[in-house]
């Protein structure tokens, strides 16, 4: 696997990051001071019709109040460029293609992956397709940011970290913002969102590797009956078969296709499902595990260059729940969100208050929430009517094809046909132009591509009665790519007021397909799943569809239309007053199929226990909600620990450290005395891992620990016999379940004999368990250390774990309990009282280092507390201390 692009970085930065980063720290900062935002007194701003005042908290949240839309999003752009340029540049760098003109050669493999997909070609189609108003407000929102450009003398003026880059690559002028910037950003969001990608990929080269009966324990059925989806029986029912929706509000551009009885999405796979038993031919198997697998290798490690911006993989997910004034002391709903996506320094969310000062048709925007750094609105948050979070649905929205190509040409059917081909040109900072050609199929892009050719796979002969030329390239298909009209929905979202202005809303939320939860100041509470999500029509599948990469040659792997925005699912005031989504499955049916591979639904389980045992004290507050986040309970380890205890182990030295578990309530706090019993279980989970799975698994695709690890291991602890058990890598002898059982108890107590302490008791899960807060670009590993301690913060040790509710997630195949995604921010929504909701944020408001709201919300974040969240103009001006006036410029 390739390394980030910040540890690509690094090393060239490190020399001149010593010096000018100490200097910076010594002189009273003042190379970072002068990029500081001003935040009161009045400045002009180019292209505003009318005063726009900016009130800020001390957290420097601000709060903005204008006459006019397109001064309010003007104004909402140069503010965020005040306190997070840097960020927005980078971004907008990274999803055009175009990262190696700010930073050098280092962005090269990024820039080869993402212009071959067409991240900003695809964005500037959508452009075209968005309502007049929709445009206008992104324009106003890049006047506003290049307001802020011409206001500065330079890139110096805007970031210490320019002063960094320009040493690496030399002649770097910022470039001004367009709409397009701000549209590309969210194909990052779609991206980091995808849905199984990864699963699918990792299929496709375990064919031959591992026998199919064992493949089909990797990837188990959701658990209906232990962990209820997010709608009951009772709440959805099965739309009629129709027509898949093509050129509705949403976009995308594919044809319409029947659904029948041989269309996958018509099959029932979690009612009465059929275990995934591979490929049915043996053709599609040969062409799997034999030069197949080997591409999609590469593919793997070509799209890995791909940087992180929210986070994909482990534990990237989210918490959402709204219950209805039946259930809370006001009588009105409260919703709760918070969603879980990679952690860094500054984080991924910007908190803002967007107001036109008399809400109107002309002027609809009441709103405030949380915001993406240069993306006009509100994301996530509420308006002066509803409310409403996401969590990730997780649709199967990526299909790769293994394309038969000859030069440029590719098989269809029994003929090859030409590809579409086209030239691009990457411009390297304080370098040579490098020239780069993209090739595409009517599947998608050539990813293997970006590698060179894979090369020969195999002998030229038949495969499934098809002359092929076994020279395999890799395509894929992403909804992503399709041109769609999500940035309208944020606009629709900010201004919506009821039930039904909410659903249309969400109909233009094409990619990344979400579960939205909604509450209203009417009582009302509600769900909708939007999204592109594509039909496949395959019946030589016996397997859900794209389960595995697919022959591109085949017509019947293609994709053939979207899934009817009527007939994703919905609730409206469902009878039990609750709804909550945290990436469980939907419902108990497959019509329309969405997806076989949910969040196994460990968290969701438990937050419907919580929410119904609190129920059983009185009703429920914005502190119960809050409590709720914060719970670091494994229900998973509850079941697990009876049979770890049962295991008898020989002397002091190992009982003692088992003997934790016997007093153990499950929770994972960062100290105290449960931390101790956390800190053990976890290693002996770690150990038990890779004793079942990485002796049968490459080393980059071994068991994570996240719920699908631990449903596997529920299932496996039931089966004693099962081959899993077996340690592949001690031939002539079968280990046993209870063999396994107490290596790993054993394993576990030297571990953290080594890394802790010879006294169980001095353990705590918090010395294990730390979040790093790491700057993109001057905070990775290569930059020296003194420099990373003045960008980053932490590391912090944290309470929490996998698959919990607190869900401070960290990846077993890594060989770290380090956070890998965490609670990005938590929010609690009072539909009774908007102003006694609650916020906090993963870092701060800047993105300025040494700028007192660069980190002044992460303690807070840490600790699990909130801030007062104001809404209404009296309650923003009573937590205001900083007022600035936005001025028509002369």
């Amino acid at each position: 696997m390739s390394r980030p692009v910040w540890q690509r970085l690094a090393v060239p930065l490190a020399a001149i990051l010593v010096i000018v980063l100490v200097a910076a720290a010594v002189l009273g900062v003042g190379l970072t001071r002068r990029a500081f935002p001003v935040a009161s007194g009045e400045l002009e701003v180019a292209g505003l019709t009318g005063e726009v005042e900016v009130i800020r908290d001390d957290l420097g949240i601000p709060h903005i109040y204008a006459d006019t839309p397109t001064d309010l999003f003007r104004a909402q752009g140069f503010v965020a460029a005040q306190d997070r340029f840097f960020q927005m540049d980078l971004r907008r760098h990274i999803v055009s293609g175009r990262l190696a003109e700010l930073v050098g050669e280092g962005g090269l493999e990024t820039d080869r992956v993402i212009r071959t997909l067409g991240w900003r070609e695809v964005a500037e189609e959508e452009l075209s397709l968005l309502s007049p108003e929709a445009r206008s407000y992104l324009q106003a929102y890049a006047a506003g940011v290049n307001a802020y450009i011409d206001s500065k003398r330079g890139s110096s003026a805007m970031s210490v970290e320019y002063v960094a880059l320009a040493q690496n690559a030399p002649g770097y002028t910022v470039r001004r913002w367009d709409e397009v910037d701000s549209l590309a950003w969210l194909k990052a969001m779609a991206w980091d969102l995808r849905g199984n990608y990864g699963d699918e990929l990792a299929r496709g080269r375990l064919v031959g590797q591992v026998p199919l009966d064992q493949m089909a324990a990797l990837y188990p059925e959701y658990p209906v009956e232990e962990h209820p989806p997010i709608l009951g029986p009772d709440e959805w029912t099965p739309p009629e078969v129709r027509p898949a929706g093509v050129g509705d509000a949403r976009g995308g551009t594919r044809g319409t296709v029947t659904p029948g009885q041989s269309d996958p999405a018509d099959r029932s796979l979690l009612g009465e499902p059929t275990a995934p038993d591979g490929p049915t031919s043996g053709a599609e198997r040969q062409w799997l595990a034999g030069g197949g697998a080997d591409a999609l290798a590469d593919t793997e490690t070509v799209l890995a260059a791909v940087p992180e911006l929210m986070g994909h993989g482990e534990g990237i997910g989210s918490n959402s729940w709204v219950v209805s004034g039946d259930h809370t002391a006001s009588g009105m709903p409260l919703l709760a969100n918070d969603p879980h996506l990679a952690v860094s320094q500054p984080g991924i969310w910007m908190q803002t208050g967007l107001h036109c000062r008399e809400v109107s048709e002309a002027c609809p925007f009441d709103v405030t929430g949380f915001t993406f750094a240069g993306f006009p609105g509100v994301i996530i948050g509420h308006n002066q009517d509803i409310a409403w979070g996401f969590t990730n649905l997780d649709p199967d929205v990526t299909d790769f094809y293994l394309e038969d190509t000859v030069e440029d040409t590719v098989l269809r059917g029994e003929e090859y046909v030409p590809m579409e081909v086209r030239s691009e040109t990457l411009k390297v900072a304080g370098g040579e132009d490098v020239e780069l050609q993209v090739r595409e199929t009517s599947n998608g892009p050539i990813v293997s591509d970006v590698l060179g050719t894979v090369g020969q796979m195999g002998d030229n002969g038949p495969l499934g009665g098809v002359q092929t030329s076994r020279d395999f390239e890799v395509a894929l298909a992403w909804t992503g790519l399709e041109p769609s009209r999500t940035a309208e929905a944020v606009f629709a979202l900010n201004s919506a007021t009821d039930w039904d202005s909410f659903r249309d809303a969400a109909e233009f939320f094409a990619v990344p397909s979400q579960n939205l939860v909604y509450a209203d100041t009417e009582g009302n509470i509600g769900y909708q799943a939007p999204g592109l999500v594509p039909i496949r029509q395959s019946a030589t599948h016996a397997t859900p569809p794209g389960f595995y990469p697919a022959p591109g040659w085949q017509e019947q792997y293609a994709w053939n239309g979207w899934v009817d925005f009527e007939d994703l699912p919905y609730a409206f005031n469902p009878e039990d007053g609750m709804v909550v989504a945290a990436n469980q499955a939907v419902m108990r049916g497959s019509t329309p199929f969405l997806t076989s591979e949910y969040d196994k639904g460990y968290r969701s389980t438990r937050i419907l226990d919580l929410l119904e045992a609190r129920l059983e004290e009185g009703p429920l507050t914005t502190t119960d909600m809050q409590q709720i986040q914060l719970d670091d309970t494994s229900t998973f380890a509850l079941e697990l620990v009876p049979q770890l205890t049962e295991i008898e182990l020989d002397g002091a030295f190992y009982t003692e450290a088992q003997d934790l578990l016997r007093a153990w309530d499950g929770s994972s706090p960062a100290e105290g005395e449960q931390s101790a019993a956390a800190a053990y279980f976890y290693a002996v989970y770690d150990n038990l891992l890779e004793a079942v799975f990485d002796d049968e698994l490459p080393p980059d695709l071994g068991a994570t620990g996240n719920s699908r690890s631990m449903q596997i291991l529920e299932t496996l602890m039931a089966t004693p016999e099962s081959v899993w058990w077996d340690d592949q890598r001690t031939p002539g002898i079968i280990e046993s379940r209870d063999e396994v059982l107490r290596s790993a108890l054993v394993d576990a107590r030297l571990d953290l004999t080594r890394q802790l302490s010879k006294d169980p008791a001095d353990w705590s899960w918090g010395e294990l368990h730390q979040v790093h807060l790491r700057h993109q670009v001057l905070g990775e590993d290569g930059v020296p250390a003194v420099v990373q301690g003045l960008v980053n913060r932490g590391p912090f040790p944290v309470s929490g774990s996998s698959a919990m509710v607190n869900a401070m997630n960290w990846d077993a195949s890594t060989g770290s309990f380090d956070v890998t995604s965490a609670p990005s921010m938590r929010m609690v929504v009072d539909l009774g009282d908007l102003d006694a909701s609650s916020w906090v944020n993963q870092t701060g408001t800047s993105g300025h280092p040494f700028h007192p709201n660069y980190d002044d919300q992460t303690q807070a974040w840490l600790e699990g507390s909130s801030y007062p969240w104001a809404f209404t103009r009296e309650a923003v001006e009573e937590r205001g201390v900083q007022t600035l006036v936005l001025t028509p410029a002369e």
